[in-house]
């Protein structure tokens, strides 16, 4: 059975994207790439809670009322792909896990390659916008 996983795309009034630096360990998955922020839902965790609790371990930020923007079936795993408008900047993250935050535009999101196949999902997103 496949794994499953929430993420959320913060975006902001200039239409861009927040993106998590991974950390730069060969231990985890796609070290050092861009990455939407996220993690594994947890046994008995709706993908909703899931969000709202890495989000909080991750960047002692709490989502609020976050929209469920779709659900993706890839290869290795089930994801619930939230989104967020967001007003914060990411200097002011106490960021807790990974090495930075930067807002993306839709152009640099295309020449960048992001962890866990999240290009196509940005492109969906800013094809609905």
């Amino acid at each position: 059975m496949k794994h499953r996983g929430a993420s959320i795309i913060f975006s902001n009034n200039d239409r861009n994207v927040l993106l998590l630096l991974r950390d730069d360990k060969p231990s985890i998955p796609y070290p050092g790439m861009w990455d939407l922020p996220g993690g594994h839902i947890e046994a008995g965790e709706t993908p909703h809670h899931c969000i709202q609790r890495e989000m909080k371990e991750e960047l002692l930020v709490d989502t609020g009322a976050c929209d469920l923007f779709c659900i993706y079936d890839f290869d290795d795993r089930i994801e619930y792909v939230y989104t967020r408008d967001v007003f914060f900047r990411p200097e002011d993250i106490d960021l807790q896990e990974g090495q930075e935050l930067r807002w993306f535009s839709l152009e640099e999101i295309r020449t960048t390659g992001l962890a866990y196949g999240f290009n196509q999902v940005l492109e969906d997103y800013f094809a609905r916008r």
